[in-house]
This record gives structure tokens, C-alpha cells and sequence, in this order.
């Protein structure tokens, strides 16, 4: 008995230091699965843009790019801003230009008149006015194969093709592969020993679309026109910042204060020498328009008017909106700082998002211009929260 007693107190501490080993065992085991997780997981969170050059992706052009250089000889150089894409490029340089829609027209056309050819991968109807003189888009293929209805030696070597987007004509010097009535999947444009040509490249030279009839044929044709190909993908940080200081920016700091405080005193005011309470008229008006109606009646006033800058205000005010909800920040929040989280979320510079949220067109043109890039900012946010929410 005397020798339990001893024994006792030195099996109790061998007992505590087991239990403790046994919970540092088990705290390691959860960070290290918690560090497997999130590199394995990583992996299938990270999102690439579609047409990227180094993804494997359906839609990316991994499968382009390594034929260009195993097969073609061709230098591939991904740049990935406006400043390494104006110094990568040169007459000697071919081009493989994305979505330039959050570029401004000058550097769309300062970056086109650099290059040696210029490929565009996803012409917005912007390119394709400037470039082309075109309209935009005109038609979109149903999967059938198109014939190439030019003498175009690229085209005839590849011969069909499935097209995706189709173009307006324009004042392209070259116009293959008829889609429907009056669009092409190809447009060409010459001058000056330079081409620039326009294609869909989401249909054409993804690696989803590469191995369909002659798509492979036609993008190499096009693509390796020079022994050196610049890609890139413009993205939301190159956008021009074009917007004016705000009015919260130009005033002192003493005036929200002020201007909350008089509110109140105004709303206390009110209430002390109110004397009505509730509606005027006890009764509903029996009164019904139709939401379709009111829509098209104020488009054909704002029209008529050509407002382009009232216009401006409701895109700007419901595109707010949504990016406000999907940011997490109230319906409510002023558009400069929707944009501020929208480029922390992005990770751009919160003045060029702010260029294209905050931007006042001024004329019909600049309206559509306006659009497009807000759409593209929309799409961007709604991306990004997508990815940092839903493993894909």
C-alpha cells in the first residue's frame, strides 16, 4: 500500500504529459492537413482568364501556344500590362491582343500602329469601328462549319472552319468565312507592310475549339505571321484613369459633420411641429402602367433628349448597386467606394477603377464606350467574388 501511495503522485504527471502530447499531436496534424488543403485546393480556386496562353483550360491557349513554338519556330512573349506590351512590341513584333475594352482608344491604337501584324482575339465593337470603320457585331455561328470566300492564302490553306462571333464588313480590305447574312468571322486589314486581322478567338483557338475542322490551321496562319508573338490580355489596372476628383475629395473635412448635424436638427424640427401624419389622399389611385411601357417610354425620351450624361447616371447607379451587394458593402454605398472595394478586390489601382465608374460621357459614342467598360468592371467583380467564395 505504502508503495502505491508513493507511485501515485509520479504516475500523475507521466499521465498529464501524455495528454498533453496527445493534443499537440493533434493540433499539428489539423495545421498540416489545413496547409495540404489549401495548396492542393489552391490550385483549383485560381481562375484564368479566358484565351490565357499558359492555361490548360477549355478556354484557355496553352495548346496554340506550345504548337507556335515546338512546330513554328515562333518566340511566344506573355506580357501581362500596357507598359510591358508597348515595349515588347515593334514593327519586327506580331501582336495577339485580347478584350481591349478596358484600354483607352489611344493605347489601342498606339499598341496596333507599333506592331509588325496584329491578331485580335475578342474585338469589342470599339476595335472594330476604329480599325475596321465596322459596326460591331452582326451575327453568331450555330456550329456548322463555314468556307473560306476569300483568296486569302491562310484561309484557303485552312479551309473550313466553325465560327463563333461574325463582323460587319466595314471597310475591311479582306472578309472570310461568311456567318448568316451579312457577317464575317474574318475580317483583314492592310497598310503600311502591317495587318490587322479580327477573329474570335473564344471559338477558334481555344483549346476547347483548336482541334475542330480547320480552326488549328487558321489561328497558326495568323499567328505566326513573324517570328516573335507578344500576347497579351489587357486587364482592369490598364485602364486609363480619366476621372475627375470627387466633390467628398474637394471638400474640407468639417462640412459632412456640419451638413449630418443640420439634418438632424432639420428631421427633429419636423417632428416637434408636425401636424399631419400619413397620407393625403386615404384611397389608392386606380392607376396601372406596365413596366415594359415606362422603360421604353423615358429610352425614347433620354433619345430624343440625347442626355448622355443622365443615361450615364442610371448604368452607373445600377451597376453600383450590384457590385455594392455582391462586395458586401449596402445597396446605398456611393459609387467611389464601390469602386475603392472593387479594386482592393481586384487588386488594380483605385484610381483607374475609379476612372471607369466614375467617368462622364459626353456624347452618344462615349455612352457605348462607357457601357462596355462598366459591364467589363461588373463582370470582373462578380468573377472575383465568385472565385474567392465557390471552389471551382
Amino acid at each position: 500500500m505504502t508503495e502505491l501511495r508513493d507511485s501515485a503522485p509520479e504516475a500523475a504527471p507521466a499521465r498529464r504529459g501524455r495528454r498533453a502530447l496527445g493534443w499537440i499531436a493533434l493540433v499539428a496534424g489539423f495545421v498540416v492537413f489545413g496547409l495540404v488543403l489549401v495548396l492542393v485546393a489552391g490550385r483549383e480556386w485560381s481562375q484564368r482568364p479566358a484565351l490565357d496562353a499558359e492555361s490548360a483550360g477549355p478556354d484557355g491557349a496553352l495548346a496554340v501556344t506550345r504548337l507556335l513554338e515546338e512546330r513554328l519556330g515562333v518566340d511566344v512573349v506573355i506580357v501581362s500590362s500596357l507598359d510591358e506590351a508597348l515595349d515588347a512590341v515593334d514593327d519586327g513584333t506580331g501582336l495577339a491582343l485580347g478584350s481591349t475594352a478596358p484600354l483607352a482608344d489611344d493605347d489601342v491604337e498606339r499598341l496596333v500602329a507599333q506592331a509588325g501584324d496584329t491578331v485580335l482575339l475578342a474585338p469589342t465593337s470599339r476595335d472594330l469601328r476604329i480599325l475596321f470603320a465596322s459596326s460591331g457585331f452582326q451575327a453568331f455561328g450555330d456550329g456548322t462549319p463555314a468556307a473560306p470566300s476569300c483568296g486569302l492564302d491562310v484561309a484557303v490553306n485552312a479551309g473550313d472552319v466553325v465560327p463563333g462571333e461574325a463582323y460587319d464588313r466595314g471597310g475591311a480590305d479582306v472578309a472570310c468565312y461568311p456567318v448568316a447574312d451579312s457577317g464575317f468571322a474574318l475580317l483583314q486589314q492592310e497598310g503600311d507592310g502591317r495587318t490587322v486581322s479580327a477573329v474570335d478567338g473564344a471559338s477558334l483557338l481555344v483549346n476547347e475549339h483548336l482541334d475542330r475542322e480547320g480552326n488549328a490551321a487558321l489561328a497558326l496562319g495568323l499567328l505566326a505571321a513573324r517570328d516573335e508573338l507578344v500576347w497579351y490580355l489587357p486587364r482592369i489596372a490598364d485602364a486609363a484613369s480619366t476621372a475627375p476628383a470627387t466633390l467628398g475629395e474637394l471638400t474640407p473635412t468639417w462640412v459632412t459633420p456640419a451638413i449630418v448635424a443640420a439634418a438632424l436638427a432639420a428631421l427633429a424640427a419636423g417632428i416637434w411641429r408636425g401636424r399631419r401624419f400619413g397620407p393625403l389622399v386615404a384611397e389608392d389611385l386606380p392607376v396601372t402602367v406596365r413596366a415594359n411601357e415606362t422603360l421604353e417610354g423615358r429610352a425614347r425620351l433620354y433619345a430624343r433628349a440625347s442626355d448622355a450624361a443622365h443615361a450615364a447616371r442610371l448604368l452607373r447607379a445600377g451597376a453600383s448597386a450590384r457590385m455594392a451587394v455582391r462586395l458586401g458593402l449596402p445597396r446605398t454605398a456611393p459609387p467611389a467606394e464601390v469602386a475603392d472595394a472593387a479594386a482592393i478586390r481586384l487588386r488594380a489601382r483605385a484610381d483607374a477603377v475609379r476612372g471607369i465608374l466614375l467617368a462622364e460621357p459626353h456624347d452618344d459614342a462615349s455612352l457605348v464606350a462607357f457601357g462596355e467598360r462598366l459591364h467589363d468592371l461588373e463582370t470582373a467583380v462578380d468573377a472575383a467574388v465568385r472565385t474567392e467564395r465557390t471552389p471551382s
